[in-house]
């Protein structure tokens, strides 16, 4: 079958079965560049019709990457703009290894703060159930070959 824009429910666990996260998705291409959603996922399911569920397994390399230690740096606070005001749990930009990543600060103290540039599931193997709310072929008009500005997360 040819690619196929789908919108679906999703539960999302780790490899125990314990609940990440539950959402529902709009609009997904099931091949090419799709916002969000990653591409192990949108091949997975291909060729799904409206009201079928399916359990798909991915292994951390092809979710979100293995964990990586060196994009966790400890840095002095007055190197981070904004550095007074951060605190654990917060998301900030930092340039880690030349590229401008999105952090969370896993750790502050009056001096310095931990960033993490990883991923919150990276190398976890996850599980996604999901349930197929509508599905159709493709058009021309669904297609694009880069990211919207501003819209890219993963």
């Amino acid at each position: 079958m040819a690619a196929q824009v789908i919108s679906f429910h999703c539960v999302l666990k780790n490899k125990l079965g314990q609940i990440i996260s539950s959402t529902t998705a709009r609009d997904v291409l099931t091949e090419g560049f799709t916002v969000g959603v990653l591409p192990a996922l949108a091949l997975a399911l291909k060729d799904v019709i409206r009201g079928e569920r399916r359990t798909i397994n991915l292994r951390a390399e092809e979710a979100y990457g293995f964990y990586d230690p060196k994009l966790v740096v400890k840095r002095w606070r007055e190197e981070l703009m904004a550095g007074d005001g951060i605190r654990e749990g917060e998301q900030v930009r930092y340039m880690i290894n030349g590229v401008e990543r999105l952090c969370r600060v896993i750790d502050s103290s009056e001096n310095f703060v931990t960033l993490d540039a990883n991923h919150p599931l990276a190398g976890q193997d996850l599980v996604f159930e999901i349930e197929a709310l509508e599905a159709r072929a493709a058009t021309a008009g669904d297609f694009y070959d880069e990211p919207p500005v501003g819209k890219l997360l993963h």
